[in-house]
């Protein structure tokens, strides 16, 4: 059916070819990572927190990325109270390795969880097996977070839980 010697289209798309196209809502955007975070610590969901200059964690911004207050961050974390709210204490090498131990391990058991949220209530209620019914969040308070890690990675690998 042509007219005047001209193909006629039709208002159908041909296979593979979009009739219309995809454009993001205004607002919207992909997240942004800044930094490497941790010199290699943290890389992904958690890790959009960044290490402010000498490498040092703003203890605000993670107690509002795990919807926390800097008391709750503290006791979660085995740190006295008064160590988060003082600035000299909060930069200190012990609290800022502390942190970011807590913050890989809940990093690491996201993806499993089902998001951060989840995986905080794993990190502080869930009982493992292997260290006797301990959690991962008493384990780390008594600073055995490289066990927690090495477990976590057997259990990636495929080993039992």
């Amino acid at each position: 059916m042509t007219s005047k010697g001209k193909p006629r289209r039709s208002r159908l798309p041909a296979a593979g070819d979009h009739a219309f196209t995809v454009r993001p809502k205004k607002g919207f955007s992909e997240p942004k990572v800044r930094g490497s975070g941790f010199k290699g610590a943290l890389k992904g969901r958690l890790s959009g927190i960044v290490a402010v200059k000498g490498g040092k964690l703003p203890v605000e911004v993670v107690a509002q990325s795990l919807g926390m207050s800097k008391a709750q961050l503290a006791e979660t974390a085995g740190l006295s109270v008064d160590t988060l709210y003082r600035t000299n204490r909060a930069g200190s090498g012990k609290t800022q390795a502390r942190l970011r131990e807590m913050l890989e391990i809940v990093d690491r058991v996201s993806d499993w969880a089902g998001g951060k949220d989840q995986a905080m209530a794993w990190y502080r209620a869930e009982p493992i097996p292997e260290f006797g019914g301990r959690t991962a969040e008493s384990l780390v308070k008594d600073g055995k977070a490289t066990a927690v890690r090495d477990y976590l990675d057997h259990v990636a690998l495929g080993g039992f839980a």
